[in-house]
């Protein structure tokens, strides 16, 4: 129950409720334990016995039925509405640690987990653990209660009459019910973490499915996508079956238990001469002592599948930062933009150098393009300006300052970046554009919109700039979504410009224009182009070229193109 101890803490916040919530707990454990083996045992005998009594009187004990059930009724309701409150409010706070975890958690970690999968443990497994949550400390009052008072009960009748107390020695059999209880909660507790591992794959599998449905349509993938996911849903339904098995074999198994107990005090009692209207109320509460123990066991059950999720979201939740912001950070405004990389190395896996000691200074102003194959070091390079890594080796310093001592949002907020694969958000166009407001600039969305050749097929959308775009702008073109990516670059108009293949989805005539933009947007500013075509690469002052982890080119094109065989090829393939 330890490692549940962080998420109860949770219900600190709302423990006026959850106090109400008890509270009213424990009122049905009474009304439960207590107040119905008492009417078994005096108000019905009162009734029905041979005393003549009057109707006032016979209407006021009688009215003590409905107004047990009553007193039940309400605080088993309140008591489930406040559980279900608090619960709700648990639930919100994982999810919430859970994002937040999320914005800070470095970018090699969405490498590593698929979105279906994140969004999974995001989703059910923090559902299954705020019910846990929520049940256990409900219920570790509530059933406790209702078997203390069934007992106290069991006890006052032994006591009162001595032939009853034969009943107590049937709750030995309670140490019994422990045992399968046990059982079947490891076995859950396996089965569980099967279940919950296959939901992340059929999260990833729907994810993928929707976002890729194009390519499913033209390589004719729909059959086998039907039937990878037919088979992922049997695997989770067989493990949701056998949880459901072991679950539900609780309450039975403990029943059967509990029933050789009841026999026994039924067989006894007739042994004595006992009659049924001594014998009752005992068994009743009897019964009532049992019902709890059952209760408990499903909690048991119920924790096991939990901790299964619970290792899930905590996978996330202590997944290591990597990038922190420092606890005194360097003010960091006002930038030129001069960026040196001082003996820098990086490896994604051990062993497995992206960038290999890299010794350059980029002044402000400068124009840098960097040129190589795939996977030459071009990105990375990159993303170790943007912070979005750490140099395995070396410091990467922005106008004499380690970046490592400045926040990242401080950072940040000097680059404009615009990748190769923009993304924008549900919104309209406008806002999109006007993600890249900052104080450095006076344009509107309208002008930036201008220099990105973008405001001509924004005008012709159904709403012009206050059209919603879709997700990921799905009812935009590849080449449309690009322009309204530069200009929100237009917009932030911050000292440090990154341009990863920012032109590759446009067209000639739109490149064409889009390359007097550019040449607006790159003053006074230090640029940094990654690039394959060579029209773009022409905006450079300054050529890096990367192979294999190293720079082995440094220099202005006119010098590189007659010193460097890779670069002049690369050159020569796109005549």
């Amino acid at each position: 129950m330890k490692r549940f101890y962080p998420y109860f803490a949770i219900l600190k916040e709302v423990k006026h409720l959850f106090a109400l919530a008890v509270l009213a707990g424990v009122g049905y454990g009474v009304a439960t334990g207590f107040g119905l083996p008492f009417m078994a045992e005096k108000v019905f005998p009162f009734i029905f016995g041979k005393e003549e009594i009057d109707l006032m009187t016979r209407i006021w004990v009688v009215s003590l039925v409905p107004l047990s059930f009553i007193a039940r009724g309400i605080t088993g309701y309140l008591n489930t509405y406040f559980i279900n409150y608090c619960g709700a409010y648990v639930l919100e706070k994982i999810r919430t640690q859970l994002f937040d975890h999320f914005q800070a958690l470095p970018h090699r970690f969405f490498q590593k987990y698929p979105q279906g999968e994140l969004l999974s443990r995001s989703v059910s497994d923090a559902q299954i653990l705020q019910e846990n949550v929520t049940t256990v400390s409900n219920d570790l009052i509530k059933q406790p209660t209702t078997l203390f008072f069934a007992i106290l009960l069991l006890v006052s009748q032994a006591i009162t009459k001595p032939d009853l107390a034969y009943v107590l020695g049937c709750l030995l059999l309670i140490p019994i019910c422990v045992l399968p209880i046990r059982h079947f909660g490891k076995k859950i507790q396996k089965r569980a973490k099967l279940m919950q591992e296959k939901t992340g794959d059929l999260s990833r599998a729907l994810a993928e499915n929707l976002s890729a449905n194009r390519e499913i349509r033209v390589f004719n993938l729909q059959e086998p996508e039907k039937q990878n996911f037919r088979t992922t849903i049997r695997e989770i339904f067989a493990s949701r079956m056998k949880v459901i098995k072991y679950h539900y074999l609780i309450n039975p198994t403990v029943e059967i238990i509990t029933s050789f107990g009841i026999a026994a005090a039924v067989l006894y009692a007739s042994m004595k001469g006992l009659s049924l209207e001594d014998l009752m109320p005992a068994i009743m509460a009897l019964y009532l002592s049992y019902e709890p123990i059952k209760k408990l066991g499903s909690i048991h059950t119920r924790t096991k599948q939990a901790l299964a999720s619970m290792d899930r979201i905590e996978e996330i939740l202590n997944y290591p930062l990597e990038i922190e912001d420092p606890a005194t950070p360097v003010p960091f405004d006002k930038v030129d933009g001069k960026v040196e990389f001082r003996k820098i190395s990086f490896s994604y896996e051990p062993k497995q150098a992206a960038l290999n000691n890299i010794n350059l200074t980029v002044k402000p102003g400068e124009i840098v393009a960097l040129v190589g194959p795939s996977g030459a070091g071009k990105t990375t390079f990159a993303n170790l300006i943007l912070r979005f890594f750490d140099p395995s080796d070396g410091h990467l310093l922005v106008d004499g300052t380690d970046i490592r001592n400045v926040t990242q949002a401080d950072l940040r907020s000097q680059i404009a970046y615009v990748p190769q694969n923009p993304i924008l958000f549900n919104d309209t166009v406008r806002n999109n554009i006007l993600l890249g407001k900052s104080s450095a600039t006076n344009l509107t969305p309208e002008e930036a919109s201008v220099l990105a050749c973008a405001k001509d097929f924004i005008e012709e959308l159904p709403e012009g700039f206050d059209t919603q775009i879709g997700e990921k702008g799905n009812r935009l073109s590849g080449g449309q979504i690009q322009r309204i990516a530069i200009a929100r670059a237009l917009l932030r108009n911050a000292p440090i410009l990154i341009l990863d293949e920012a032109t590759s989805a446009l067209d000639a005539e739109s490149e064409s224009a889009i390359q007097k933009a550019l040449e607006y947007l790159i003053q006074n500013k230090t640029v940094f182009i990654i690039a394959h075509r060579f029209s773009t690469i022409s905006l450079a002052t300054r050529i890096l070229v990367f192979n294999e982890g190293h720079i082995i080119a440094d220099g202005p094109h006119e010098e590189i193109i007659g010193t460097c065989d890779l670069y002049r090829r690369l050159h020569d393939s796109q005549k």
